[in-house]
Parts: structure tokens; sequence; C-alpha cells
């Protein structure tokens, strides 16, 4: 074999090589394939592996097959107050149609990123302009979330893509609107302490007056019950007295006399007229006491 012959034989087998290695592709897990012939759409190669294509007639596009992440921060949005706060939002989006995606968009992510941000920010606006502030912070958040993927997917669908789930990360009151905000919060909390105090000082009042009112019942209890024992007493006391006179006249009368000129007589500078032959003085002097006879 001549130099010529190898010369051809080396050319011919490069030439093979080459058309070998323009002749295959591999897609791996992560993507999509789109094979274009003079620029049309020939096939889409969605499972991973090794593939075949025309040399110079076919090019192989990649389209991205994994969940993609797109963030829109920032976005300002009314309630139905009109008052104006900021919304961080996350879209997840996955290609789901590779061919609808190239003929729509060119099968350009970027283009694809600012319809669907386009589409968000109408969304923000009809979901949260329905809706207050405190909606937005409180059990409804969710279900506004759901509201915003639906309107997204309206949308997504007709690109080849699929809106797989949006988040609301921060919610938050402009600047302008926060001082108003705080006011009205620091207003209603006041009110709302007023309120409480009122209550109390109510509570209080009514406490006391129960408290007045069944201290005044158990004083007059307690007087009317010591009044009916000094009552039963006294009438023991005189039971006392009359069954001791019954027994010794004589001596019961010297002993009330005793008691009696305790009384009267026992504070100095005492003065008293009565006539010596009085029946106060009777136990005094050598007169004899006459004791009265007994009732009968």
């Amino acid at each position: 074999m001549n130099s010529m012959t190898k010369t051809i034989l080396g050319v011919i087998a490069i030439i093979g090589l080459t058309l070998l290695y323009m002749s295959y592709f591999v897609v791996d897990e992560k993507h999509k394939a789109l094979v274009l012939r003079f620029g049309d759409i020939n096939r889409v190669v969605e499972e991973p592996g090794l593939y075949f294509k025309l040399p110079f007639a076919d090019t192989v596009t990649k389209i991205e097959d994994r969940i993609i992440i797109w963030e829109n921060n920032d976005r300002p949005v009314q309630d139905v107050a009109s008052q104006v706060y900021i919304v961080d939002a996350i879209t997840l989006a996955r290609i789901k149609d590779a061919r609808l995606f190239r003929e729509t968009l060119g099968a350009d992510l970027m283009q694809a990123e600012a319809r669907v941000a386009a589409r968000l920010d109408a969304a923000l606006r009809q979901t949260y302009g329905r809706r207050s502030f405190d909606a937005a912070l409180s059990s409804d958040r969710a279900v506004m979330m759901r509201e915003i993927r639906d309107a997204l997917r309206e949308e997504a669908d007709t690109l080849g893509i699929e809106i797989v789930d949006v988040r609301v990360r921060r919610t938050d009151l402009s600047e302008n609107v926060l001082e108003q905000t705080y006011r009205r919060m620091e207003s209603e909390r006041k009110a709302l302490a007023q309120d409480i105090r009122s209550q109390g000082e109510a509570t209080k009042t009514r406490m006391k007056a129960e408290t007045d009112r069944t201290t005044t019942e158990k004083l007059a209890k307690a007087r009317k019950e010591a009044e009916i024992i000094r009552g039963q007493g006294d009438a023991e006391r005189n039971r006392v007295f009359a069954e001791a006179f019954q027994q010794d006249p004589e001596f019961f009368s010297f002993y009330r006399s005793m008691q009696a000129y305790a009384k009267s007589l026992g504070t100095q500078g005492t003065t008293m007229v009565l006539s010596p032959d009085s029946d106060f003085f009777r136990y005094f002097g050598n007169q004899k006491a006459t004791v009265p006879p007994p009732a009968p």
C-alpha cells in the first residue's frame, strides 16, 4: 500500500469519525432535548440516554427538565383599603411541553421568566386587592397563594410551562403606610386597655358593694343574736334572783341594798338628801330592817 492510499484511507477514517461524532448526542436526567432539522422540530427526546441524529442536518437544543425557581421580590400591591405594601414571591416551574416551549418562547428561559413575572404581578394585584392587609397574615394566606398559582397556570400552560407552586415569603407595609398602621394599632391597644380597666373598676365596685352588704347583714344578724342572748341572760338572771329571794328573802334584801349603796355612795363628793328614817337606810345604825313579806 503506497503512501497515497494510506493518506486517502486516513482522510476517510477521519471523516468517518467526525461524522460518527456528529451523529450522536447524550441526554442526561436533568434535561430534555429538541432535535431540529433545518430549524424545524423533528422530534422531542424526554428520556435520558444515547441518541443519534443526522450530521449537519440535525441540531440538538437542550431544555431544562428540573424545577426552575424564579424569585419575584419587592412587588408593590394594594389591598382593598388601597394601602400599599411590598410582597416577595417565589415561583416554582417546570418545562412541561418542550415543543410548545420552543414554538412560543424560542426555548428562552429569560423570556419565560419575564412572561410569568408579568402574569404574577397581575395575579398578586387581583388576589390581594380583594382582601384586607390582615387577611395576608392570617389563615387566608394559603388560600391566596393557591389563587395566585391557579391564575399563573392559565398563562403558563399556553407557553408549555407547568407552575408547580407559588409561595409568598414576605408581606410588609410600605414605609409611609407602616407608621400609620403602628399608630392605628397603638390606638386600638389603648382602647382595649381602657376597656379592660373599666371592666376591672366595675368589677371592683360590684365586689365592694357585695362585701359591704354582706358585712352589714352579718353585723345586723350578730346584733340580733346578741340581743336575743342578752334577753335570755336577763331572763335567766331574774329567774335566779327570784329563786334566791324565795329561799332567803332577808339576805336577798340585804344583798340588793349593799349593791345600791355601792353604786350610789361609791363616788367621792356624792351628796344625798334623805330622811334617816327612810327605807333606803334601813340597814344603817340600830334601825331594824323590816323585810317586806314575799309576794303571794
